[in-house]
């Protein structure tokens, strides 16, 4: 039931159409007939009053017609006279000659001296005579005992005088006009027919075309999917972004240009409208993937997906949603959970050496115990764990850095501080501080578990100028390659496996140099390998101004 519905609006949408498209094409021949008609018909009434006043005026300027109607008007002749009169003939014959309708000439009081009606001989003209008799020429349209007629009324002078005697009027049939009108109206509509079936098909041509276009959808259903697209689209908190198959936008909401840091971009090419390398990547290559993308100081997770209807393709949705605070919280938390690590690793510290004065003082060795002691009290929490570690005074910086090499042992990887490390302040950016460090260390620690060095060293010095916090780190693995030195920093540049990391990898890099420069430093590459030492591997620099506070 609802494929038959369907069709019979199709049907009703495809009349409407046809019908609307040949109303068109009717009207427009409609009035191009009728503008046709107005100007032919001017034309041609213009035309035969010419050539009636023409008519009239040869006839009015014969000589012997000037005499006869002299002659006439002082003394007029019967009904019989002017039938039998030369003035009689002399119309008549100008009347076959010309095929005017009539040719009349009156005495200067309007007296008719010819007709082609003998009746009418010797009686007053039916129209207007004035202007004629007065000495003007006149032509008009005017309906008299013959019927319509476009008349010449031409005055007529007496011999060798200027005086006016009377008048010659010459008329043309407008009914005969008329007739000659319709009839090339009618030759007009024999070409206008063929002209409104051609409209006809074509209009049948463009509502199928119109109809493949809009995807079978009806003006409603549009109406009613524009609605729903402004409603959702701008109303949901996520960014969305429509391209069509040629790779030109469509549809931007608010949301993805503002988490996009675009404008209004319709209509344009997806290459050229601002993304940033790892976005549009996302978008040419139609992952679906959700993938992590910085774009300005957010983090978003953006993915992308084919949008087809029917088996035809329409283009592809790339989908946009802020992670930033996520992200942050996921760092604040990851900074309370290395906190939490080395807590209990001191309490397991603590525990053993706790039995281990314990056994002493038990077995009578005080001596022992109490040298024990002083060792455990000059060398500080972990300090055996990680020398030089009471060298920072940061319980953030010592958690992080306690936490990292207690991890790294186990992978057989080392840890240590630099001889230069010196940090007497406390950290008034913590998570910025931790996460650009543990970015470095993570890194490192990769390097040197993965490099073919049989020492697995990694290497962090931590120097304390102020406010600003200066780190080095340094690892024993294999070293950056040189084709990546400077797309290291890149968004999603990345030489280790993927398939494991949601989101994808070589993005911490870039979310740290990030941070750095959004605090006025840097993260720079100060060494890429250093065969024959034996921390032969990278060499990371990182400075970051107005992160430490007051020494305590």
């Amino acid at each position: 039931m609802a494929g038959k519905g369907k069709h019979r609006i199709d049907l009703r949408l495809a009349t409407q159409i046809l019908l609307l498209r040949l109303t068109v094409v009717a009207l427009t021949l409609g009035i191009a007939f009728a503008l046709l008609a107005v100007v032919s018909q001017r034309r041609l009434i213009h035309e035969y009053g010419t050539r009636s006043l023409d008519i009239a005026r040869v006839v009015a300027d014969g000589p012997a017609v000037r005499e006869e109607v002299a002659r006439d008007n002082a003394n007029l002749p019967t009904v019989d006279q002017l039938e039998e009169g030369q003035l009689q003939k002399l119309a008549g014959q100008v009347l076959h000659a010309t095929g005017a309708l009539f040719v009349v000439i009156t005495t200067e009081k309007g007296i008719r001296l010819t007709h082609p009606n003998r009746d009418e001989l010797g009686k007053p003209v039916s129209t207007e005579p004035f202007a004629a008799l007065t000495g003007r020429e006149e032509v008009s349209q005017a309906t008299g005992t013959l019927g319509p007629s476009v008349r010449a009324k031409v005055p007529v002078f007496a011999p060798d005088s200027e005086k006016v005697v009377g008048q010659v009027s010459v008329g043309m049939s407008t009914s005969w006009v008329y007739r000659l009108l319709s009839s090339d109206l009618r030759a007009a509509l024999l070409t206008g027919g063929p002209a409104l079936l051609t409209g006809g098909v074509l209009s049948v041509l463009l509502a199928r075309r119109w109809r493949k276009q809009t995807l079978d959808l009806q003006p409603t259903e549009m109406t009613e999917l524009v609605r729903t697209q402004e409603a959702v689209l701008h109303g949901i908190g996520e960014g969305v972004l429509a391209a069509d198959t040629n790779g030109n936008t469509t549809f931007v909401n608010d949301e993805a240009c503002r988490l996009l840091e675009i404008g209004s971009v319709t209509g344009q090419p997806v290459d050229q409208i601002g993304l940033t390398p790892r976005v549009l990547g996302v978008l040419r290559a139609c992952d679906p993937t959700p993938t992590l993308a910085n774009v300005g100081d957010r983090v978003l997770v953006v993915s992308a997906r084919p949008v087809s209807r029917e088996g035809q393709e329409l283009g592809t949705v790339l989908v946009v949603r802020d992670r930033t605070d996520v992200e942050s919280l996921t760092r604040q938390l990851d900074a309370v959970r290395l906190m939490s690590t080395v807590l209990r690793a001191q309490r397991h510290e603590y525990a053993n050496r706790l039995h281990l004065l314990n056994g002493l003082l038990h077995g009578g060795h005080s001596d022992d115990a109490s040298q024990y002691l002083e060792e455990l009290l000059g060398s500080g929490p972990l300090g055996s764990a990680l020398p030089g570690i009471d060298t920072i005074r940061d319980n953030y910086l010592q958690a992080l850095l306690a936490a990292k090499a207690a991890g790294v042992r186990e992978a057989g990887v080392t840890l240590r501080i630099g001889e230069s490390t010196w940090v007497p302040g406390q950290l008034v950016l913590p998570v910025d501080v931790t996460t650009v460090l543990g970015n470095l260390l993570d890194n490192a620690i990769d390097a040197a578990r993965t490099g073919s060095s049989t020492e697995k060293v990694v290497e962090v010095e931590l120097l304390q100028d102020n406010s600003t916090l200066h780190i080095t780190v340094a690892d024993s693995g294999d070293g950056v390659a040189s084709d990546l030195t400077e797309e290291i920093f890149v968004e999603g540049a990345s030489t280790k496996p993927q398939s494991d990391i949601p989101g994808g990898r070589g993005i911490g890099l870039t979310l740290s140099r990030q941070i750095a420069r959004a605090l006025g430093g840097d993260i720079r590459l100060s060494r890429s390998r250093n065969p024959g030492a034996e921390l032969c591997g990278a060499e990371f620099i990182a400075v970051l101004p107005g992160v430490m506070g007051e020494s305590q």
